[in-house]
């Protein structure tokens, strides 16, 4: 099974595959103690980060869909991450069942839009070629990641505890109208 990873271009990023020569930025960005502290709390070592990378890739070849690159127009820099998985958590047939939305910026880059474009345009495309529900989970206290929950359409599902943590479970069962 082969399956291309589709290119998104906005106006300021551009949404891509991960490439091997991406690796060493996207260890970086899973170092940094502001990206980790509301998914797990601890900074991630080459190998935990490795593990994601390949997920990210081996995803897209089985479902059809899955997360990328964020990469920055001006310097094509690698700024984080954004797009869709089966994270299959254990939490319930109303929340696993469904894709899980997820992004994340190197902190640097937080606070100007563009994980909310980037986002965005991910769900666009979501919208157009695969259809349906989607669901995310959200810290407590990661209150630009809830904004974008509500900006991008989803509601408040139930809270929950996972991998010893609590949040937020959000469901969004249709594109939003506006």
């Amino acid at each position: 099974m082969n399956r291309n990873v589709p290119t998104i271009n906005t106006a300021r990023i551009t949404l891509r595959a991960m490439r091997p020569g991406d690796f060493d930025r996207f260890a970086e960005i899973w170092a940094m103690p502001d990206v980790v502290r509301h998914v797990g709390g601890e900074p991630w070592g080459r190998d935990e980060a490795w593990q994601s990378f390949v997920f990210q890739a081996g995803h897209w070849q089985v479902s059809g869909f899955g997360q990328w690159a964020i990469e920055l127009h001006q310097g094509k820099k690698m700024l984080g991450q954004t797009g869709f998985f089966f994270g299959a958590r254990g939490l319930g047939e109303d929340y696993d069942a469904h894709p899980e939305a997820a992004w994340f910026l190197d902190p640097e880059f937080a606070g100007r839009g563009l994980g909310r474009e980037a986002a965005g345009a991910a769900h666009d495309w979501f919208d157009r070629v695969i259809t349906g529900p989607l669901v995310c989970r959200v810290a407590p206290g990661n209150d630009a990641s809830h904004r974008l929950a509500g900006i991008l359409g989803y509601k408040v599902l139930r809270e929950a505890v996972s991998d010893g943590r609590d949040y937020v479970l959000y469901i969004r069962k249709s594109v939003p109208q506006g």
